[in-house]
């Protein structure tokens, strides 16, 4: 089974060129990364598929994949929320901002909106405290979130995605 691209299997080798002659899992994060890139999350197959590519047992794989938040274990919506719920983002109103943002958009953490837009999830630290309570979009942070810098980023994004609310 082919999972990767042609263009996805050459940048493999190039990862793996880079790490000594069989230390190949050192590459493991960095292809895991390429192919959730290409498929939009992990699968087992996915997760196998690299698996066999890195010379690996597929429990190592998963051990990795489901360590990390940054890795999707199942589909996720266009926009991922990721909202920080660790000690200085919860003391500075995190809590409130998750259970509005499940109110907003209708769903619970983990869950994605009916029409794959939106995926909520919550993360550990993400490095801001200072900017708390804040969440990662994408490869951007949204920091000192309130319910309406929230509404804000809900419209920015359906705006878009070209979805009128």
């Amino acid at each position: 089974m082919k999972v990767l691209t042609e263009a996805g299997l050459n940048k493999v080798k190039e990862i793996v060129a880079r790490y000594p002659e069989g230390k190949q899992k050192s590459a493991l994060i960095p292809v895991l990364h390429l192919a959730q890139d290409e498929k939009g999350w992990l699968s087992a197959d996915t997760m196998d598929y690299v698996a066999s590519l890195l010379q690996l047992e597929p429990i190592e794989v998963y051990e990795v994949a489901t360590f990390y938040s940054m890795f999707h274990l199942k589909p996720v919506g266009t926009y991922l929320f990721e909202v920080c719920q660790t000690g200085p983002c919860m003391v500075s109103g995190a809590d409130d901002i998750i259970n509005y943002i499940q109110q907003r958009l209708g769903i619970n953490v983990g869950e994605t909106t009916p029409d794959g837009l939106f995926t909520l999830k919550t993360v550990e630290c993400l490095g801001a405290c200072g900017y708390a309570p804040m969440m990662q979009l994408g490869k951007h942070y949204r920091e000192h979130l309130t319910k309406q810098r929230v509404d804000e980023i809900i419209e920015e994004c359906r705006l878009k995605a070209g979805v009128l609310n």
